[in-house]
């Protein structure tokens, strides 16, 4: 026996648990993705999702809106038994989950009910969180606040960025969906309700989000720029002689013994090689950085060709 599945989602994350789905004993039906996108010179973003459903003559369709009437009509023509879906990115209603026979599952980068919301793996490590997982829940028409169906967990690594963490978790889903699935169609899955006490939200990062709040302790600012890579970017201020500004990409950090006189984002210059920052508890030393418009480059190039000072500071982004 083997389910009809529709597989909704669009970006990267998504690609190993569709991957998955081909190899399970379950039969792929078709794929929900977001419409193509027209970027910068009118390059069209490719879609990995379509991509392999394409290679795999499977049927796809790309609703701009995925509650109305007409979407709602062609998704009852794929005849699916469960949706599962994946960084799909549309909020999904009560009568587009009542079209599969046995409903919806999602696959969620967090350890639900923590971190619900689009960026869940960017809070877990600016947040300076020690573990995450995986979490299969069944879709209710509220975000992210289905029964849970299954959960993997895993560390997060100390040196670990939003970028690297997100392609294991990536990789971790595929089995556990799987699991899920099978036990679905077995009718052998045991749902726990997610405890709303516990709650705490992830919304979708804009790119001021990127900005280095030093007045955090030096594991928090290391971990915000791990956090916030590849997207929204690790930025900072380096404010200079005469009111000038420099805006650079701080790509690394690491914890330093060494003292900073002043308030958070005080620097001070160590051999004019090292560059060491205060923050607002302990210190950290700058490893890697990007000007703007420049390559990535260790902290020493940067300081060889650039007149900074002790008497330099970053600025602090706004408090929210």
């Amino acid at each position: 026996m083997s389910l009809r599945l529709v597989m909704l989602g669009t970006g990267t994350f998504a690609v190993p648990t569709f991957r998955g789905l081909y190899e399970s004993r379950h039969e792929v039906v078709g794929l929900v993705t977001q419409p193509d996108r027209t970027g910068r010179g009118h390059h069209r973003h490719v879609n990995p999702m379509k991509e392999l459903a394409e290679q795999r003559g499977t049927p796809v369709f790309q609703p701009e809106k995925a509650n109305v009437p007409e979407s709602l009509e062609r998704l009852r023509d794929f005849n699916a038994d469960l949706f599962v879906t994946a960084a799909y990115g549309q909020i999904l209603s009560a009568d587009f989950l009542s079209i599969p026979r046995l409903g919806a599952i999602n696959v969620h980068a967090s350890l639900l009910p923590k971190y619900r919301g689009a960026a869940p793996i960017q809070f877990a490590v600016i947040n300076g969180e020690t573990e995450t997982g995986i979490t299969i829940f069944q879709i209710e028409p509220k975000l992210d606040a289905g029964p849970v169906l299954g959960i993997e967990r895993t560390p997060i690594g100390d040196h670990e960025t939003y970028g690297e963490l997100q392609d294991r978790l990536a990789e971790l889903a595929v089995g556990l969906t799987q699991r899920v699935i099978d036990q679905i169609e077995d009718g052998t899955t045991e749902p726990i309700l997610q405890d709303g006490s516990l709650v705490t939200k992830a919304p979708r990062l804009d790119k001021a989000d990127g900005e280095i709040p030093w007045h955090k302790s030096a594991r928090l600012v290391d971990c915000h720029i791990r956090g916030v890579q590849p997207w929204p970017k690790p930025s900072a201020v380096l404010q200079l002689e005469d009111n000038r500004q420099l805006r650079l990409l701080v790509l690394e950090v690491a914890p330093s013994e060494q003292s900073v006189s002043g308030e958070p984002g005080s620097v001070a210059i160590i051999d004019r090689k090292r560059l060491v920052v205060a923050t607002g508890d302990g210190t950290v030393e700058i490893i890697r950085v990007q000007p703007e418009g420049k390559r990535p480059m260790p902290a020493a190039d940067f300081l060889n060709g650039n007149p900074v000072t002790d008497e330099m500071r970053f600025l602090l982004p706004p408090l929210t």
